[in-house]
């Protein structure tokens, strides 16, 4: 990969982790997916969506760290 474009990549990254993790969040402490969930007739899902999400959350945190902290040893800070 060139280097010239890992500040770019390293801002992308902690986009979509920083995103990701906010999504997550908000469909594990809300009742918005299980009432979306529930409409579509899927309501055995909702069981079992902890399984997903928190899984999920972990690793959009996990990202967003990585893209945080590989965008500080560029000497990028991402936005």
């Amino acid at each position: 990969m060139n280097d010239d474009h890992a500040p770019r990549q390293t801002s992308k990254c902690f986009k979509t982790g920083a995103c990701g993790t906010i999504v997550a969040a908000v469909c594990c402490a809300t009742p918005v997916l299980a009432l979306a969930l529930t409409s579509f007739g899927l309501a055995a899902v909702v069981p079992k969506l902890d399984y997903v999400l928190l899984p999920a959350l972990l690793i959009f945190l996990l990202l967003a760290l990585y893209g945080w902290k590989r965008g500080r040893h560029h000497g990028e800070h991402p936005k």
